[in-house]
Parts: structure tokens; sequence; C-alpha cells
């Protein structure tokens, strides 16, 4: 070969070999980047070519799909109680993505997830249409039912667990959406109805894990359970030394003062919280001082994300705080803030002796053929408290159920436990205060629910607003829902 034609072979021959080495690092290196481009429509036609797996709750599916005409999109996903179930469920739109379960187990459910290869190779082979796994919840559907219902059109959420297991029994949000209106390719409409610039509500945000709330006096048990830990308080009959109104230390007049006319001076720890007394809880928390209230509220929850396996937000009890500043903290004022979510751990923690549980709403995944992929086992998140200081706040908590602020959860029959809280905030707390409710129902078998209600009114009159009045009764129709199963 002379030289002219060999140089023209070796030039070739690169430019074979740099094609070859462009596809390769195309096919492996670059293709997960390329499937989860939001540009590549073909991830989405391929994604709504089969009906998804379905989301199941007590043996039901809430979901379902189906066939849609003028799209490339064959199948758009669709909902049974949408509005109940969307803070459960999210939305898989076809458009706008997929939130919540849908998002979490989104893979799963289109069949792309590893764990289902074997399934999708048998359907390959077998020429049969490749199915989606489905999602059985953890989620109780008359407590789902007892929560919406009760939070009815006020703006709220409720969130109920299992102690025992940590399983999510119940999270209702509202007001809420039809994830079904969103579902498609034509329902821009629907969506921009949903932005909180257009709707103030902002029904499509999940309050239940994604909203925090100054907890107002629910805190208190928080606080109870650091006196209880501390050794600040050991006979919870016995006398306090708290005055009423309380200075706040480091400061020259602000005092701490309790609602109305209650009698809070030197209130025994279970009369401070059956009345709710500012006074005893922020001395106790001052007195317990900042490490000591911070180690256990994290304990609790607070101050980290949680994953159950949506995502929760960060329930705050901050770590840098003056001596005035732990006292507010500690009767859920100043910068506290919590999702019902994390209040509903906190009774949850108390019912069960004192042991936390990871919080889950997922129990198991599961093929098209029914094999189970996946379980979630109940795993311990903490332990908060001695089972001798739970059981304790457990007769603190009964007493606000039998004598005190929380009367209207009373179950005949059943040992209920409770708190009530009436939150504060705005600026110079000029807003309608949130009205919370954390209480959990006692069976011979143990605790089988806990709950955690907010409700946020604006629309009732200020002194109409208490957690006893607005969040309780929702709570034990929930409490009731569970029991009754």
């Amino acid at each position: 070969m002379n030289k002219p034609l060999r140089r023209v072979a070796v030039f070739c021959g690169l430019l074979v070999l740099a094609l070859l080495v462009r596809v390769n690092y195309v096919q492996f290196v670059q293709a997960d980047q390329l499937n989860k481009d939001p540009h590549n429509r073909r991830v989405a036609i391929n994604q709504y070519a089969q009906p998804r797996g379905n989301i199941i709750v007590d043996g039901k599916a809430v979901t379902g799909h189906t066939e849609t005409d003028g799209s490339d999109f064959k199948y758009k996903r669709t909902y049974t109680d949408g509005p109940m179930w969307a803070p459960v469920t999210g939305y898989a739109s076809q458009v706008y993505g997929t939130t919540m379960l849908e998002g979490v187990d989104d893979s799963f459910l289109t069949g792309d997830d590893d764990r289902l290869f074997f399934n999708r190779t048998i359907d390959l082979l077998t020429g049969k249409q490749r199915q989606g796994g489905n999602v059985v919840t953890t989620l109780n559907a008359k407590a789902q039912k007892a929560a919406f219902n009760g939070l009815g059109d006020k703006k709220g959420a409720v969130v109920a667990l299992d102690p025992r297991t940590g399983a999510v029994l119940a999270m209702a949000s509202t007001p809420s959406y039809d994830p079904s209106g969103i579902a498609g390719s034509n329902d821009e409409k629907n969506w921009v109805a949903l932005d909180k610039k257009n709707d103030p509500d902002d029904p499509s945000l999940n309050r239940a894990l994604r909203a925090t709330y100054p907890p107002g006096s629910t805190f208190k048990l928080v606080t109870a359970a650091a006196a209880l830990e501390s050794g600040q308080v050991t006979d919870i009959d016995d006398k306090t030394t708290s005055p009423d109104p309380y200075p706040l230390p480091g400061t020259t007049s602000a005092k701490l003062v309790n609602e109305g006319n209650i009698k809070c001076k030197d209130a025994t720890l279970r009369d401070a919280l059956r009345q709710s007394c500012n006074t005893v809880f922020g001395k106790l928390g001052a007195t317990i001082g900042l490490k000591g209230m911070v180690d256990e509220a994290e304990k609790f929850g607070f101050n980290q994300k949680q994953f159950i396996p949506v995502r929760a937000d960060a329930s705050n009890f901050d770590t840098k705080m003056s001596p005035d500043q732990v006292a507010q903290s500690s009767i859920g004022q100043f910068d506290t803030a919590a999702t019902p979510l994390q209040m509903a751990m906190v009774a949850s923690a108390i019912a069960n002796n004192g042991v936390l549980m990871k919080p889950y709403e997922v129990e198991k995944l599961v093929a098209p053929n029914l094999s189970t992929i996946s379980q979630t086992d109940p795993s311990e998140l903490s332990k908060p408290l001695s089972p001798e200081n739970a059981q304790k706040l457990q007769s603190m908590m009964e007493t606000v159920v039998t004598e005190g602020t929380g009367k209207n959860a009373r179950i005949p029959g059943v040992k209920v436990g409770g708190k009530t809280g009436t939150a504060q905030h705005g600026i110079n707390n000029d807003k309608a205060p949130y009205a919370w409710f954390v209480s959990y129902a006692m069976t011979d078998q143990g605790s089988p629910v806990a709950v955690a209600v907010v409700v946020e009114d604006g629309a009732a009159n200020r002194d109409d607003i208490s957690g006893g009045g607005l969040a309780a009764p929702i709570a034990k129709s929930v409490m009731e829902a569970v029991l009754n199963k």
C-alpha cells in the first residue's frame, strides 16, 4: 500500500474508533443522565405506555388508570376520592411529574425498578404487556375518612400513628385538590389554579408533612418529659416553686403570664399540664437550660427531616437562645415550630412507654405477580423517656382529658390522654391562633393510635378558637375509627 492510501486508511480508522468511543460513552456513561433529562420526551412516553401500578389502602386501590385519546401518552392516572388521599398519593402527571408516594416509588409503579427485572423479562418472553408494581400502604381508610371529614372546610392537618410500630394510619390535609385534575397533558388550567399566587390557601401543600406551626401548649409535653428525665421533677403531684406571673430571666421587666384566671402559682406538674400553665413550664424550661431542652426535643425528632419514605420537613427548636427565649420556647412559642407529624410522634413516644418508633407509610412493595419485593420492618428511632417517666406523663395527659381542657376527646370505656394547644402567631400575635390537640387512646394491648390535629381557622371568632373546641373532636373521631376497625 502506498503512503497516501495508508494515511487515508489510518485516518478513517481513527474516525471509526472515535465514533465507537462516542457511541459507547453516550450509551453507558450518559445513559442515566439522558434518561432523566426533562426534555427527553421518550422517557415520559415510555412511562405512560402502560398502566402504572397502584397505591393500595386496606386491600383496595385508591389509584387507577384510563386510556387517553389524541395524545402520544397511552394511559393517564386516575384517583378514587382524590382530595382525601392526595397528601398520601401525591400526583402523577404527564406534564408536571410526580410527588409524594407517586414520586418516591415512581420507578416501582412504572415497572422500571431494577427489583422488577425478572418480571419484565418474563413479560418480554411471554409477550405480555409490562406492568408496574403496587405500593401497599399502612393507612387505615376509616381513620383517613374521619380525619378528612373532621377537618371539613377548615384549613389544617391530621396525622395518626400506631405508637407500637410507627405505622402511619391517617394523613389528611385541607384544603386539598384532586390529583386526577392535573394528571393529563391538557390540564394546564387546573395546574395554574393550584398555584399559591392564584389560590392563597395553597391546596397542593401537604400540611401534615411540609408545614410547620408554632405548637403552642402541646409542646409542654416535651418540656414535661425534659423535667422528668432531668430530675427537675420526680413527683408529678408535688408542688413546684413557680411564681405567677414568672419574670423572664435576663430581662428587667418582661413577665410570662397565664391565659384567663387559672391559678398556677406553685402548681404541681399534673395540674400545670391540666390547666396549661405557661408560668410553670416556662420556668421549668429555663431551669433545665438550653442544652437539656434541645437534647430532649431532638430525641423526639425535632431539628431533623423525617423520611416515611416521603420527606417531612424538619421541626424546629432553636439551638442558640438566651434564657428568656428558652422559657418562651418551652411553652411552644418564640421560634419553636412543628409539623403535625412531629407532634404525633411526641404523643406516640409517650403512649409507647417512652420508645419512639420510626414513622412509615409503606407496608410493602408488591410485584405484578403479587410476590413481595420489600417489606418495612418497624424500627426504633429513639427513647425520649424512661418507661417510668412515660407512664407518669400518660397519667398527666389522661387527667387533661378527664378533668381538664381535653374533655371533648373522651371515649367511653377507653383511656385517652391528650394535650390542647392554642398557638399564637403573627406580628404581636395579631393573627387568629392555631388550634392544636395531640392525643392517644390506650387499650389492654397498649396504644393502637396517637393523633395530632392542627386547625387554622382564620374565619372563626378569636375567642372561639381552642384546641379543645376545634381540634379535640377531630382527634376523637380518628381514634374511634381505629379502635372500631
